[in-house]
Parts: structure tokens; C-alpha cells; sequence
């Protein structure tokens, strides 16, 4: 059966992708999903295949057309910063699909690190390997024939997002919009154009890149008969799902990693706070949406080894004087210190796995508390709204209410990045139909708020004594 509004909209995770139909008032008919193509991992580089990706999508767009009248619109969004290389002649790969984890742009950041501030203030960004540049440089120097195919005209490269569009145009569409654009450390936030001052240290001609686009509006005919109407990045969506467009409400998500984040009028100083300017969408008018985030890094991975999921609210800060940073990969912003990692301040080897997961648990939540106050104290928040997988523990929600300097709400809806993506292709506000409860913090002892006030003082003697 047709659906009454002739959307489809879909959402290429790094573990899965889904699609779904969706009627008027955003709700969806049928969600179909499929695992994503398969990462390898070696020796830090996480590579997968962009044909199959390319091939999973097209399978589940067919399946929503199904339930569709002729020519639906489509609205897409991904993950960040993943790339690759195609033959412009036929669309085949000539790289694998460069994952947004993988670190082979590492040596690069050592070699620019005297750029940092001026790629901080053009991008909002931090100089890190995380991101498109850095990890092209590279292999523009290991492959130097990828460079000269670029010169010469014979290959494209591109985030992902290029790479689907310029198939699903037969070549007619070589383009990116700005939010997947500003996480590729290449274009200026100020501006929204590629930075002739980042091409040239990065070494990355701008004359080849995707034209830089606005997130919605595109309004392309595809050779499978849909009307692309929006692509933007993931979070992008999210965050269009979750948040007003303003600086009073703040998304924590905690999943993989983590995030809190709100918008903002103004871009931050990255060289005073630290914090990241993010591009959260471009609108049909040209209109950019910025936002301000702090990250934890692979906080899941951190607690994999641990029954976390077992740990309750009255077991957190039963251990008093051991404290807790659980970010493995180092500690995301406003810090970026990769030299501190997971660190206890005293020996746990006499804990249980339980008590060790509860540590854990705090050093989690006291992150996310202290980004909130000092969010706070640039703009009063007035409601902080949890997202992910680790949001829904009891204790994760709990612990963030009781410390927290706004009020705390759980979001109930779920596929919040296809609920942003309608949103845009449907030109709909920001939080259309946003359905949500509030925390209620139970516990009346405040021994986690006391703990969190010694936190604080030893977390910062950390991050002050150690040294990159």
C-alpha cells in the first residue's frame, strides 16, 4: 500500500543501513535494514567495499519502492569522513572505501602540527587523523599515480556520499554537501567553500573535489526513478531530530563513542575552549547551521570487557577514592590528549569486574557533567536530551540527571537519523513530533555528586601534569 506522503529515507551506518517509507507526520510504514559491508582491520587501516555499500542501498531502496508511488523523493544520510578514489570512466573503486576510524593519516599530523592553529581557525577542527585530509595526503604520497589520475582527469575522489550520487547520476552529479564537506578538514567553516590555504598544506588539488552543495533542496532525478531531495551527514540528522535549533537544549549521545552538543550562533575559539565547530546542515538559502560538541572517545570499548549492564545506581561511588578517565583511544574534546587514555588513580587489581565497570560508568558520566557546566557557562542550557545505546542504562540516566545543571529528558523516538532526514526532505521543524520523558533522579544520597566534585579536581591535575 502507497504511503500518503511519498518519502523514502535512508541511513548508511558503519554497522548497519537502514530504509524506511514515511507518511506525513513522519512516522514509518516499514523499516528495512542490512548489515553494512564488512570493515578490515589491519595494522590501522579500516578499509570495506564501496560497491557493496552501493549495493546494499540500491537493494534497500528497492524494497521502500515497493510501498511507493512513481518518483518518491529521497533523503540520505552517512557517516563522516569515510572516502575513496573511482575511475571517472566506468565508477569502479580504485581504492577501498577509507573508513572515518582508519589512522594511516597519523605521520601527517606530526608533520603539520605547526599548522594546527591556523586549520583549527579556518575548519573548527583539530588537527587529527580522523579526518579526509590528513588521510589523503598520505596516500597521495605512498600512491602518487592516484594524484596523477586526479590531474589527469581520470579518477574522482569523495566522500561517500559523492561516490553514491555520481552512480546514481550516471556522472552527472560530482558533488558533497556542507556538513559531510566540514569534516573533511578542507573547507572553511567561515565560508563554506574549499580553503586554498588547506589544499596547499595538505597538498590535495581543490580543483578536483565535489562541488560543495546545500544539505536539502538538491532536487536530482536519479536513474532509479527518485527525486534526491537531501543528503547530509548523520549526525546532522540526528541532531535535526533531537534538539531545537537554538543554545537552551543540549544532545548527549553515548554509543561508540560520545558526544554533547547544541547549537550555536557563533563559531567557538577553538585555541580558548577547545571544543569542536561542527556543520550541522545548509539549508536551501544558503543558511549554515553550526553547532559546538565535546566528544568521549570509544567509551564502549572501555567497558566491553565489563558487566557493565549489571551495575545499578546505588553501587556508583561506593568507591570513594578511585576515580576514573574511560576513554582508550585518549581524551576527546575539548582536550585531545591521545597520551591519556583509560586511567584509574589508584590499582583496581583487587576490585571486582563489577566495581572496576561501575568506575567506568562515573568516569562516563562526570565527562558528560562537566562539558554541560561548561556549556552552562557560556549559555544556560534548559533541557539536556540522551540519545544511544548507553543511554539506556538506568544508571547512565541517572547519574547525569542528579549531577547535571539542567534538567534531563530520555528521547524515546527511535531512528532518529531517518526521522532528521525526513525532516529536511519535508522542510518540517526541527524536533517535529520529538517524543520524550523526563529523569527523575531516585536516589536522595549525594555521595555521586560529592564524588564528582573530587573528580573534577583530579582530572584536572591529570590533564595539567601530563604532557603530548
Amino acid at each position: 500500500m502507497a504511503t500518503a506522503l511519498n518519502t523514502i529515507v535512508v541511513d548508511l551506518g558503519t554497522t548497519a543501513i537502514k530504509a524506511a517509507v514515511c507518511t506525513d507526520n513522519l512516522q514509518f510504514e516499514t523499516i528495512f535494514s542490512l548489515p553494512a559491508p564488512k570493515i578490515s582491520i589491519n595494522q590501522g587501516h579500516y578499509v570495506s567495499d564501496a560497491l557493496a555499500y552501493l549495493a546494499t542501498v540500491e537493494q534497500l531502496i528497492e524494497k521502500c519502492q515497493v510501498h511507493c508511488l512513481a518518483k518518491p523523493s529521497l533523503g540520505l544520510c552517512y557517516q563522516r569522513s569515510s572516502f575513496l578514489l573511482w575511475n571517472r570512466n566506468n565508477g569502479l573503486p580504485v581504492t577501498s572505501l577509507i573508513s572515518w576510524q582508519d589512522n594511516r593519516g597519523a605521520s601527517t599530523c606530526k608533520e603539520l602540527q605547526a599548522h594546527n592553529f591556523q586549520i583549527r581557525k579556518i575548519t573548527g577542527l583539530p588537527l587529527t587523523a580522523y579526518y579526509f585530509a590528513a588521510k589523503v595526503r598520505v596516500l597521495f604520497q605512498n600512491q602518487p599515480e592516484l594524484l596523477q589520475g586526479l590531474l589527469s582527469n581520470k579518477l574522482c575522489i569523495g566522500t561517500l556520499d559523492s561516490f553514491l550520487i555520481w552512480h546514481w547520476t550516471a556522472g552527472k552529479f560530482y558533488l558533497t554537501d556542507a556538513s559531510m564537506a566540514a569534516r573533511t578538514q578542507l573547507m572553511d567553516m567561515h565560508t563554506g567553500q574549499w580553503s586554498n590555504y588547506l589544499s596547499d598544506i595538505f597538498k590535495i588539488p581543490l580543483q578536483f573535489l565535489p562541488k560543495i552543495c546545500s544539505s536539502t533542496g538538491l532536487n536530482l532525478e536519479l536513474v532509479d526513478g527518485t527525486t534526491l531531495v537531501t543528503s547530509v551527514a548523520d549526525q546532522s540528522a540526528a541532531l535535526l531530530a533531537s534538539i531545537e535549533k537554538n543554545d537552551s537544549e543540549v544532545l548527549v549521545n553515548l554509543g561508540t563513542g560520545g558526544f554533547v552538543i547544541r547549537y550555536t550562533d557563533e563559531l567557538v575559539n577553538m585555541e580558548n575552549t577547545g571544543y569542536l565547530n561542527t556543520m550541522v546542515y545548509q539549508d536551501t538559502n544558503k543558511c549554515m547551521y553550526k553547532a559546538v560538541e565535546g566528544s568521549l572517545n570509544s567509551i564502549s570499548a572501555a567497558l566491553k570487557p565489563y558487566p557493565f549492564e549489571s551495575c545499578k545506581m546505588e553501587h556508583l561511588a561506593a568507591i570513594e577514592d578511585i576515580y576514573c578517565i574511560a576513554e582508550p583511544s585518549g581524551v576527546g574534546a575539548p582536550y585531545f590528549r591521545q597520551d591519556i587514555g583509560l586511567v584509574f588513580s589508584k590499582a583496581t587489581d583487587e576490585l571486582t569486574k563489577q566495581q572496576v565497570a561501575c568506575l567506568l560508568l562515573e568516569g562516563i558520566i562526570f565527562r558528560v557533567v562537566l562539558i554541560l557546566e561548561e556549556f552552562n557557562q557560556q549559555a544556560e542550557i534548559h533541557k539536556v536530551f540522551l540519545s544511544g545505546g548507553l543511554s539506556a542504562l538506568p544508571c547512565i540516566q541517572q547519574g547525569i540527571a542528579l549531577c547535571s545543571p539542567a534538567p534531563v529528558f530520555k528521547l524515546l523516538q527511535k531512528h532518529s537519523g531517518l526521522i532528521g532526514v525526513a525532516i529536511l526532505v519535508k522542510n518540517l521543524p526541527a524536533i517535529y513530533n520529538r517524543q520524550s520523558e523526563p529523569i527523575l533522579p531516585t536516589k536522595e544520597s549525594h555521595a555521586l555528586e560529592e564524588k564528582y566534585q573530587r573528580w573534577k579536581v583530579w582530572f584536572t591535575q591529570i590533564i595539567n601534569s601530563k604532557k603530548i
